[in-house]
């Protein structure tokens, strides 16, 4: 969902050679830091020389049972006349996913994640336009939605680079399985404390938009996020 956002914000909108593909299938994950939680960060922009909020982001991380974690995201935009509530449920072992809403002004969606196939619906409130969604798949993958979660829970070290698996569904621009990355991994400090500094990106956006993850070492925490989307600049904190 915040990818669809910042798409949004901005209008529509470094090579390398990765060295691993991750799949739920094979993905190692530190899930002794995977606890129920509850967050809330300002959403800023910053225009002219200016930083300018633009909304609210609460995010939750709920255990659902031994083996399922729902992950829900409510974004309030100070713009939009309501929120916009991400519900995405994935296995705690490997997030492989197994179930994503998305619910906003201007589209509904739910996607249901078998083992050969992504079934749902896409609502366009715009013109009531209702696409059913029946896409075969051939491999793993992750959620577009609950990967940039994922990234904490990795084992990180420093020039860490890897790809990921991931699958969308936007019928105005792509859909299916493409892939996000992680480009570089450094090892700094934040505000007194030691922290992951993570970048990535992905194909939904053409690897236009860069989003930098500040990631507390030893809770494993999000502390910071950078976006950089065609050049514009956002932070969430």
């Amino acid at each position: 969902m915040r990818t669809f956002l910042i798409l949004l914000i901005i209008g529509s909108a470094n090579f390398f050679s990765a060295q691993t593909l991750l799949l739920p299938s094979s993905v190692t994950l530190e899930s002794k830091y995977i606890q129920d939680e509850s967050s809330e960060v300002s959403w800023k922009m910053e225009n002219a020389g200016k930083t300018i909020e633009i909304g609210k982001v609460t995010t939750e991380f709920k255990k659902l049972n031994k083996k399922d974690l729902l992950i829900k995201t409510t974004v309030r935009m100070k713009q939009a006349p309501e929120p916009w509530v991400d519900s995405t449920i994935i296995k705690i072992s490997n997030f492989q996913p197994v179930y994503h809403s998305s619910f906003n002004s201007m589209r509904n969606m739910s996607l249901r994640f078998d083992k050969n196939k992504v079934t749902g619906y896409y609502l366009d409130k715009k013109s009531q336009k209702k696409d059913l969604i029946d896409e075969a798949t051939t491999s793993t993958y992750f959620d577009s939605n609950s990967y940039p979660a994922m990234i904490r829970f990795i084992p990180l070290k420093e020039n860490y680079t890897s790809e990921m698996s991931i699958f969308d569904y936007n019928p105005a621009a792509k859909k299916g399985i493409m892939k996000a990355y992680i480009e570089k991994v450094e090892n700094g400090e934040y505000n007194g404390k030691k922290v992951w500094i993570v970048q990535t990106t992905d194909d939904i956006s053409d690897r236009k938009t860069v989003v930098t993850y500040y990631i507390d070492r030893l809770t494993r925490k999000m502390i910071k996020q950078e976006i950089n989307a065609g050049g514009r600049k956002m932070i969430m904190e």
